[in-house]
Order: C-alpha cells, then structure tokens, then sequence
C-alpha cells in the first residue's frame, strides 16, 4: 500500500525532505471547466468580454499565473519552486463553458502538479469574481490534472 508522503513515522505532516532528489525537468498540466452560464457568455464578443472591472479572460489568465507563483504560500505543505514557464489559456467550449487550460514547467527537485492546479484554481475563481455581478450561478464544474512529467513517480495522462 502507498503511504501519504506528508506524515512523518508518528502520522503528523511535514514537508517532505527532496534535498537528495536530483533536479529535473518537471512539467504539468491542469485545467477546470467553468460553467459561466449563456447569460454571462452572451457578453462574449469572439475574443473577451469586458466588465466593468476589465476584460474579463485577460484577468483570469493574469490571476492563474500569479497564483502558481504563490502556490507555495497557498498549499501548506508545497516546496517553492522557481517556474520556468507558466501559460494559462481560455476558451470557449460551448455557449455557456469555457475551459481553462495550464501548463507549468520548473527545473527543481519535485513536480509542478500543484502549481499547474493552483493556475486553473485561481483563474476559475477570477472568472467567478469578474462575472458574479451578472449572475451567481457560474459553477466552476471539474478541476484536474491533465499530464505530468519529470521525477522518480514518472509520467502521467488522465485517462
């Protein structure tokens, strides 16, 4: 059986020691699927919708990329990592979703899944944000991982 890696001998959580780990090439991926509702979408001119607080994807992708940079200070028990990359993209998937889509990459000593997530986490709840005076019903509907590389686990795809 898998034990959890954050609990010490004695079941209390700790950050895991990767100073003897090697430092690798790590990448991630994530995405959320964000139900805005046709409502808020009706706003969608092809490429953004503005508000009155700013154009609206613009704000979300921003918002992704910083809270990947701040995944560490979000998550108790994450390394802070130096991110090489990060891009977070939105589109549209039909008249009332859209999906946000990430991708993070370091080379450090552990992986890039909680940034990755934390980049589609943040910018989903930036949609909500920008888009709850239209309506409250928005529903962020799925978040996960979609791929990562790099490290001693290994490769993963979703399935």
């Amino acid at each position: 059986m898998t034990e959890f890696t954050h609990l010490d001998e004695n079941r209390q959580p700790h950050m895991v020691d990767v100073g003897d780990k090697s430092v690798t090439r790590r990448l991630a991926r994530a995405e959320a699927i964000v139900n805005l509702t046709s409502e808020v979408m009706s706003k969608f001119d092809g490429e953004e919708i503005q508000s009155k607080k700013g154009p609206v994807f613009h704000t979300a992708i921003l918002a992704g990329i910083q809270a990947a940079k701040k995944t560490s200070d979000l998550i108790p028990l994450c390394h802070p990592l130096p991110l090489t990359k990060c891009k977070v993209t939105i589109d549209k998937l039909d008249e009332a979703r859209v999906v946000i889509r990430t991708e993070v990459v370091t080379d450090a000593k552990t992986g890039v899944e909680m940034e990755a997530l934390t980049a589609a986490s943040g910018a989903a709840l930036t949609l909500y944000d920008m888009c709850k005076a239209i309506t409250k019903g928005i529903v962020i509907e799925k978040i996960q991982l979609l791929e990562k590389s790099g490290g001693k686990s290994g490769d993963f795809r979703a399935g």
